[in-house]
């Protein structure tokens, strides 16, 4: 909104209105007024959840200090997702397809989130939402997205094309028009580049269509999978609030990089016009994580609940693919994906070990994985990996989760360059 006042502030020559015109000078306020907003906001709102007794309840897991999270706030996401729109609201372009997608994505996700958290908190239903409503909800925000990337006019890409002497590549040129694309960014390959019809080119005639069928479904599974890892891993305290800004931050460099022509043609990636707007939402996404991270680290003052997590990893995946990077998220979402991996694999080899031996066995000693490094590892739990022996604090987990999270954004990054 803010950004339509200067816009005609600027025409009738306002001292720096001018400064709106810049995507890096809206980022720059948005991830700033995110920032306060989930502060100062943040504290009022913990305020009212404390007084309607919106408290969590705490399973008995026999882990160390978890009773004193008895009576903690939940639903705390509801700081994330207001800090989001108001700030998106505000320096946003709100005509750009690709912030109107994101508005949508987090009024949805947020939807379905608060309505998970209030039957377990208020309904005392401590199953909360029925799995197959989530999956129908998220499977619908795919099909949004899907199909919008579709027919939209104008979400469309420029394919970079190399040229190459004496097998060097001198310069990295774009197609004058701009064009529907199904490919997306792939890493440690030359070329970064995977065009989704390779799938469907056996189809012949066919495969024009084909390959956007392709394509919204693997947009529906990304936003499926994301979200419900994002929600696997809110376990301990600013474990998702954290690692969702980290990865953030690199969707945000990934969505302005994108949308210039002069990075996009050094880092030889599409070229995605309107995209570099995606990095106002960003900053303001980071800034909601880390204004909320400002009560939720250890020992924490509010949970997000599934309003929070639920949100988060739908966002992230919604982001990439409209940048046409949703490959590099199982590099930039490993923590994610490992604690959803980790709770497959348990319950897996839980089934096979009862159903041949009797007896069920485990893989780690508990699942989602940050709770494996709580339990001690002295036998009592008879599980294949008993290391560490001894059990981590909270806060030790927590960061070195957070700086694997940091490690893998450079490792998804760096291959960028790769020729």
């Amino acid at each position: 909104m803010l950004y339509y006042l200067f816009e005609y502030l600027d025409k009738l020559d306002f001292p720096g209105a001018g400064m709106f015109q810049y995507v890096m000078f809206r980022s720059a306020m948005a991830a700033i007024f995110s920032l306060l907003i989930g502060i100062f906001a943040g504290k009022k709102i913990i305020h009212a959840l404390q007084r309607k007794q919106i408290g969590e309840t705490i399973r008995n897991l026999d882990l160390e200090g978890q009773y004193s999270k008895r009576g903690t706030p939940t639903m705390g996401g509801v700081i994330v997702i207001l800090s989001i729109l108001v700030s998106t609201l505000l320096f946003g372009k709100l005509e750009n397809i690709y912030i109107i997608l994101m508005i949508v994505s987090t009024v949805w996700l947020g939807t379905l989130g608060f309505a998970d958290d209030y039957i377990k908190v208020f309904k005392k239903d401590k199953e909360g939402l029925k799995g197959k409503f989530k999956i129908v909800a998220q499977v619908g925000l795919g099909l949004i997205v899907g199909l919008t990337i579709y027919f939209s006019p104008e979400m469309v890409v420029r394919e970079n094309t190399e040229v190459r002497i004496n097998n060097v590549i001198e310069e990295v040129t774009y197609q004058n028009e701009d064009v529907k694309s199904t490919s997306t960014t792939i890493p440690f390959v030359k070329n970064n580049n995977f065009d989704y019809r390779w799938l469907v080119n056996w189809m012949g005639d066919y495969a024009d269509i084909a390959v956007w069928i392709v394509f919204v479904i693997v947009v529906i599974l990304i936003v499926t999978a994301v979200s419900n890892s994002a929600n696997l891993t809110d376990g301990l305290d600013g474990l998702t609030s954290g690692s969702s800004a980290i990865i953030g931050v690199a969707l945000g460099v990934l969505a302005y990089v994108s949308g210039r022509v002069d990075f996009a043609s050094y880092l030889n990636i599409m070229y995605i016009p309107g995209g570099d707007e995606l990095m106002v939402f960003a900053s303001a996404f980071v800034g909601a994580c880390v204004g909320f991270l400002w009560y939720n680290a250890y020992p924490a003052q509010v949970f997000m609940g599934d309003t929070g997590s639920l949100t988060m990893g739908g966002i992230i995946g919604v982001f990439a693919v409209l940048i046409h990077k949703e490959l590099l998220l199982p590099i930039l979402c490993g923590v994610f994906f490992v604690e959803a991996l980790s709770v497959i694999a348990q319950v897996t080899y839980f089934k096979f070990t009862k159903r041949k031996y009797g007896v069920g066995k485990r893989v780690f000693k508990m699942t989602p994985l940050h709770h494996h490094y709580q339990k001690p590892g002295d036998g009592s739990i008879d599980a294949l990996i008993q290391k560490p022996f001894a059990p981590l604090a909270e806060p030790k987990i927590v960061s070195r989760f957070w700086l694997v999270g940091m490690i893998l954004v450079v490792v998804a990054l760096a291959p960028l360059k790769m020729r």
